[in-house]
């Protein structure tokens, strides 16, 4: 099952366990994947997205959520 929910900076931070701050400057820095969604000149990532960018950071691989 997928799930299509749009996450914006300040989920992605809840979830990772991080300031919105920091999930910026990962995008800034091109750490973090293209936006799935830009609506008014926010970026949002759909919650599969974001997942499977935490799997494959090389801090996080094996770690389980």
């Amino acid at each position: 099952m997928t799930d299509r929910k749009l996450w914006s900076y300040k989920d992605i931070a809840a979830h990772i366990r991080v300031q919105p701050d920091t999930v910026r400057s990962y995008r800034k820095h091109g750490l973090l994947p293209s936006p799935d969604h830009v609506e008014g000149g926010k970026p949002y990532w759909y919650a599969d997205t974001i997942r499977a960018w935490v799997a494959s950071r090389p801090s996080n691989r094996g770690r389980r959520e």
